[in-house]
């Protein structure tokens, strides 16, 4: 996607999934802050959805880029929910962001209300890419197949139509499994621009996507949208894998990461960074943070110099498919 490719320096957009509050409340300042530092770093790239936070974080993202020419950043957002008045309680991974009720629904006009909304609350007359939001086997278990139909019928018709007329640059899915980008790939009538793969293609999780999406996607043009390239922060530390509470074998499966990352000064992160970008297909990276000092540091880490000895190792020991595109 040319767009896409003449806003980024180096590949790293901003995911604002923890702008909407996920796991944590995030005050308001320091959400501001994050965004206003990502943009003061370079980055011009922004991807969002109505999902995080039921709305905070797109409106997050609509107060802070809204003051710049439209022509100067490239904006994602998702359709498959919309917001209703009505309140209610919270839970899950947003249990801190506003207390709207959230439909799903990936009807045609449930598409174009949630686009509406969307429009909206990010304060800008057009989107750049769509994707379609969690119509994927995580979320909807053996129902999934259903509701990509409902898609396929109903979004997918829609975001093809507005793609023609010129509302939308492109549009995908935005899944975190590898099966409905391929089975959306296949489809001839409503074919996919770009995709978002979040937790999939990763340092610490890509053989399944090498199978068949990161192929398919090259053979078939589709571009490919990394998100969760830490894993939900489990490859940083953190207790958190794809959206989870991390186990005891992916803890101890960083931790060997960690120790042949230290062994030749070469920080988790930068790796993380590095090899989600070195397949042809991706064409952007977008960690998501709530933290200004991260975002620089994430620039940093995309340029940081890393020796093919350690790459060589995490093949050597089975870390790294031997088959995976590697920036050396």
């Amino acid at each position: 996607m040319r767009s896409l490719e003449n806003a980024l320096k180096h590949k790293v957009g901003l995911g604002t999934a923890p702008l909407g509050n996920m796991f944590r409340d995030v005050p308001e300042e320091e959400a501001r802050e994050t965004i206003q530092t990502a943009w003061d770093q370079g980055v011009r790239y922004f991807d969002t959805a109505p999902f995080y936070g039921a709305g905070l974080a797109e409106m997050r993202v609509g107060d802070v880029l809204s003051k710049y020419n439209r022509d100067d950043y490239v904006l994602s957002t998702k359709v498959g929910r919309y917001m209703t008045e009505e309140t209610e309680e919270n839970e899950g991974l947003f249990e801190h962001g506003r207390k709207n009720k959230v439909i799903t629904d990936y009807t045609e006009d449930a598409t174009e209300r949630s686009i509406e909304q969307s429009l909206e609350r990010l304060k800008t007359d057009r989107l750049d890419m769509v994707f379609v939001h969690d119509v994927s086997p995580d979320f909807h278990g053996d129902e999934w197949v259903a509701k990509f139909e409902e898609a396929r019928t109903g979004a997918f018709r829609v975001l093809s139509r507005l793609r023609e007329e010129g509302v939308i640059r492109s549009w995908g899915l935005g899944v975190n499994t590898t099966e409905p980008i391929e089975l959306a790939m296949e489809l001839e009538e409503t074919k996919p621009d770009v995709c978002l793969s979040a937790t999939q293609y990763t340092l610490l999780q890509h053989d399944r996507a090498l199978q068949r999406m990161m192929t398919m996607a090259e053979e078939k043009d589709v571009d490919i949208v990394v998100g969760s390239p830490y894993n939900s922060g489990v490859l940083l530390g953190g207790d958190h894998y794809n959206y989870e509470k991390a186990g005891a074998d992916v803890i101890g499966r960083v931790n060997q990461l960690k120790e042949i990352g230290d062994k030749y000064n070469v920080p988790l992160k930068a790796a993380a960074l590095q090899f989600s970008t070195a397949h042809p297909a991706v064409k952007s990276v977008i960690p998501g943070s709530t933290r200004p000092d991260r975002i620089k540091e994430d620039l940093q880490m995309i340029q940081r110099d890393i020796p093919k000895a350690f790459w060589d190792e995490l093949v050597e020991r089975g870390f790294v498919a031997g088959h995976a595109p590697l920036p050396i």
